[in-house]
């Protein structure tokens, strides 16, 4: 992550961008909306659990896993070809996300590593910790360089730290730049993708703005298809004030069409109840 200039809170700085507030603020009354929403007084469980199913169909649609939702809500078996194990490890992390909120805001990178665990069902020996110089990463949506383990260490150890210590920085904000990190860092040899949006939710969720867990970011990032993605985080990796805006508003969208998505779940609820 670089910012513009130097700041004792980056993350902050980073709320100051052209766009950013206006995304910020577009947000925030999308989530009020949903929060409102008559249906959510009384069956609030039932749209965080749909939320959750969608949220893991759109992760792992981004990794190469483009099922239909009934598919992913009829299958009990994700041990056979790729793309089932792929769908298995975004429900998996899906349900584990929640479980770790608590240890997130203390040891963010023991987070980062049991998410691994969790996505590569202990599968290899590398499993649960960032790759070393010369292991491989398989992550073929994503075709930026690649960093060495050193600057991998480094940054991860970076991003803890502001995550520890804490920011005055809007929720999307911190969300989408640890999202766009674990994309550019790619610190594990495989699950990158998915490890990165479960996270992006543990922020979200966590800081309060998505307390109930029902604005699942992943649709929204699915939705917008991976070209845009793609292009978005190059800009996040490119650094620039215009390419971390430009990231900082394609995540934004992403928690609006989530939004969407609960707000027809909520429409639907309603009508049945009627």
């Amino acid at each position: 992550m670089s910012t513009t200039g130097a700041s004792a809170d980056p993350l902050a700085a980073l709320g100051s961008l052209p766009g950013v507030a206006e995304s910020v603020e577009s947000v925030r009354r999308a989530v009020d909306r949903v929060y409102g929403h008559r249906i959510m007084r009384r069956r609030s469980n039932e749209i965080t659990s749909e939320a959750a199913l969608r949220g893991a169909r759109g992760s792992a649609a981004l990794s190469g896993a483009d099922w239909a939702l009934e598919e992913v809500r009829r299958r009990t078996d994700f041990s056979g070809e790729e793309e089932a194990r792929t769908v298995g490890a975004a429900l998996r992390l899906t349900a584990e996300a929640g479980q770790l909120l608590s240890i997130w805001r203390q040891s963010p990178l023991r987070v980062l590593a049991r998410l691994h665990l969790v996505a590569a069902a202990g599968r290899s020996e590398e499993v649960g910790r960032p790759r070393q110089d010369g292991e491989p990463v398989d992550e073929p949506l994503i075709g930026l360089p690649l960093p060495d383990a050193e600057e991998v260490a480094a940054r991860l150890e970076g991003l803890s730290q502001l995550i520890i210590t804490g920011s005055q920085a809007p929720a999307l904000v911190t969300a989408a730049v640890v999202h766009g990190e674990l994309l550019a860092l790619r610190p594990f040899g495989s699950h990158n993708g998915l490890v990165a949006r479960a996270a992006e939710r543990i922020v979200l969720v966590g800081s309060g703005l998505d307390p109930k867990s029902i604005c699942p970011a992943e649709v929204g990032h699915a939705e917008q298809g991976r070209a845009a993605y793609v292009a978005a985080l190059e800009g996040y990796a490119s650094g620039t004030a215009e390419g971390m805006a430009a990231w900082i508003a394609h995540c934004g969208r992403a928690v609006e069409l989530g939004v969407r998505e609960s707000t027809a779940v909520c429409e639907a609820l309603q009508r049945g109840a009627a």
